[in-house]
């Protein structure tokens, strides 16, 4: 799991970015907003929403916007925005391969951006299913060494809980989960005063791709740029990040 909890550091770093940018709270509220819709507003009956709020939660986004986001998806407000999931798969820089989940309220305007976002930044978008068969979906939590108790509690406490894997990198924790035991392990972990770094429902690449240097800064550009883009909630990667590169993150 080296590689994954590698790439789970970058995101927790890049989380950091994104919140002081205020981006973050944006994508959550579309993301709460849509699964409302979609499914209904009440979190407990309505798995979707409750993956949301949990992101949210993870994000420090404030309990009154959560139930704001709630309310407007499940109808109680003028705004009738209807919001469309879509998925773009397709390449970057050294041949790696790059998911995108995106909420989109005009698709005809997306597909377009997304494919000039590809190409600006030295790679190309596909098909869909062309890279998807490589990515299963996971949970992933990650907790700084710092805020966890020791390494023998932490392990018991996760693995108890139904997680499939415990690791330690670069003095962050990430926790893997199945889907379906994501939120049990979350619990469990919460309940213990544990406080997360981060916790969601990704992508997790079965093969990864190891680049330069020189190409890591590509990758991370267009990482950088899909995300910046406000229909993008997710984006996913198998590129291996060499330490060098990720030096020059810090």
């Amino acid at each position: 799991m080296a590689g994954h909890s590698k790439w789970a550091n970058i995101k927790h770093r890049k989380a950091r970015q994104d919140t002081v940018r205020g981006k973050m709270w944006s994508k959550c509220s579309r993301a709460i907003i849509a699964a409302a819709r979609n499914g209904g507003g009440d979190p407990a009956t309505n798995l979707t929403l409750r993956y949301a709020i949990e992101e949210a939660k993870a994000a420090n986004m404030p309990k009154d916007t959560i139930e704001r986001a709630v309310k407007k998806g499940a109808g109680e407000g003028d705004d009738a925005v209807n919001y469309e999931a879509i998925r773009y798969e397709g390449y970057g820089p050294e041949g790696v391969a790059v998911i995108v989940d995106a909420l989109t309220d005009n698709r005809n305007r997306t597909a377009p951006e997304m494919r000039t976002i590809f190409g600006k930044f030295g790679g190309n978008l596909g098909a869909t299913g062309c890279v998807g068969y490589n990515f299963e979906p996971k949970g992933i939590i990650t907790i700084e060494k710092d805020k966890a108790p020791g390494e023998e509690a932490l392990m018991e406490l996760a693995i108890e809980a139904g997680a499939e894997d415990v690791s330690l990198e670069d003095d962050v924790w990430t926790i893997t989960t199945a889907p379906t035991d994501y939120i049990t392990v979350k619990e469990a972990i919460d309940a213990k005063g544990i406080e997360c770094a981060s916790a969601e429902l990704t992508m997790e690449p079965a093969n990864t791709v190891a680049v330069s240097v020189g190409g890591a800064g590509k990758v991370m550009r267009l990482i950088d740029a899909l995300e910046d883009n406000d229909d993008v909630q997710k984006v996913y990667t198998n590129a291996d990040i060499p330490e060098e590169a990720l030096a020059g993150m810090e």
